[in-house]
């Protein structure tokens, strides 16, 4: 999946130690990153590499994590015209982009860039937010508010019928590859009971033997990803929620399509089913 970039490793505590010339540069604007494509994948810039397009570069950033020691930071502005080797990319690049480490780096990069952005000021009094110097927290020096970083609990379930599988498709989505049920955990429920409402408000079906499978930290959408499987409890016949899903339908471990992708958990719970027991 797309976390899983052994032998390298994210190291995601918070030390805001300046940036030296070799430390990494992530920038963004919307939905893009910048990068430069190379023979071997992708790369982001150094600072070095960005100095000469913004003088106060070693003092507007924000420190974000470190790859293998490597450190990598977060910087606001820049002028991109002399950079002809880098360009702007949509950061759906990092789902399937190499190596795997630095798309793991530019998605988990831009996960913070967007809470940063959205947190400068506070939500109860209006004022700018600080950041703290000991942990990955913005505080309102005015009320005392502090926020931390958005994470969305989700889940992914795989409704299964002894060797049939339930597989869906979004509805209104230009990706159309299968899919398994999946939705957002809602405030005073268990991840447990969201397992049993999204089945039954999507396919209207009911479930039993709801069994943890893993998780994923998945970027993308500020979301940690769980994976479930359950049982069919009762009838099979669908009542589609078409406002959500596209399509649903009922397939034997045998038919179920495969798939080049690696980088989700819906990938993996969809294989993990099509090649034995769960």
């Amino acid at each position: 999946m797309i976390q899983d970039i052994g032998p390298h490793h994210l190291d995601n505590h918070y030390r805001p130690v300046p940036p030296d010339a070799e430390s990494y540069a992530l920038y963004y604007e919307d939905h893009a990153a910048l990068v430069r494509k190379t023979e071997e994948g992708i790369e982001f810039p150094r600072f070095r590499e960005l100095e000469r397009l913004n003088e106060e570069l070693y003092q507007d950033y924000i420190y974000l994590f470190s790859v293998d020691g490597e450190r990598y930071y977060l910087v606001q502005e820049i002028s991109r015209e002399p950079l002809s080797e880098f360009s702007m990319e949509n950061t759906e690049i990092f789902r399937r982009a190499e190596p795997r480490y630095r798309s793991f780096a530019g998605i988990t990069g831009y996960q913070l860039y967007n809470w940063y952005r959205i947190r400068r000021y506070c939500g109860r009094c209006g004022h700018m937010m600080r950041h703290d110097a000991k942990e990955r927290m913005l505080y309102c020096e005015e009320c005392r508010n502090m926020e931390f970083p958005k994470i969305c609990p989700a889940v992914i379930v795989g409704v299964t019928d002894k060797d049939r599988i339930l597989m869906s498709k979004y509805a209104g989505k230009a990706n159309r590859n299968y899919a398994l049920i999946a939705g957002f955990t809602e405030i005073g429920e268990t991840v447990e009971q969201t397992v049993a409402r999204e089945v039954m408000e999507e396919v209207g079906l009911k479930v039993k033997n709801i069994r943890y499978y893993k998780s994923q930290p998945w970027a993308f959408s500020d979301t940690l990803l769980m994976g479930f499987y359950c049982d069919l409890d009762g009838e099979d016949a669908i009542t589609l929620d078409r406002d959500e899903l596209a399509l649903a339908e009922w397939f034997d471990r045998k038919d179920i399509p495969e798939t080049a992708s690696t980088e989700s958990l819906t990938n993996e719970m969809i294989l993990r089913f099509k090649n034995g027991p769960v």
